[in-house]
């Protein structure tokens, strides 16, 4: 549902901002979380613009609390000296009993938090994390191969 702000730019007030497509590829998806995110004004304004890069983040507990890193949301155009910083760590909110049991998978069996889907729900802003396992690079290239035969079969099928 993207409507326009009095600028004529795109902006959002329900439902998907981005999707983290690279993790997608380079992760084998495991179980998936949703957590709130703690934000600042600006962040949330940046986020209804859509100028969020969610490609290189990830999770990691600090002090028993989650925290999403390098998750780069620009700063608001029409912010002024209290804009905030774009690579911030912001602070993830999930229970306790969901905390304590994805910090023992992690420290478990090796797995990393990966932010794979942000998006709206009545106002607030939530994240999609998944526990995730690293690909090897012939996995990789399989997804891949995978993915062309998938294209070639559609365009045969349209014929």
């Amino acid at each position: 549902m993207a409507k326009k702000d009095k600028k004529g730019n795109n902006t959002i007030s329900s439902g998907e901002i981005t999707k983290n497509k690279k993790a997608l590829f380079n992760y084998e998806l495991i179980e998936s979380f949703e957590a709130g995110i703690v934000l600042l004004g600006t962040e949330v304004k940046s986020l209804r613009e859509r100028s969020v890069n969610m490609a290189d983040s990830y999770a990691s507990f600090k002090k028993g609390e989650l925290f999403i890193v390098n998750m780069h949301i620009s700063p608001y155009h029409f912010g002024n000296r209290n804009n905030h910083e774009p690579l911030r760590e912001r602070k993830l909110l999930m229970k306790k009993r969901e905390l304590k049991r994805l910090y023992g998978k992690i420290k478990e069996q090796g797995l990393t938090l990966i932010p794979v889907k942000l998006y709206f729900t009545r106002g607030k802003v939530k994240v999609e994390l998944a526990l995730a396992k690293g690909k090897k690079l012939h996995d990789k290239r399989e997804t891949l191969k995978r993915k062309t035969l998938d294209r070639e079969m559609e365009r045969y099928i349209k014929r």
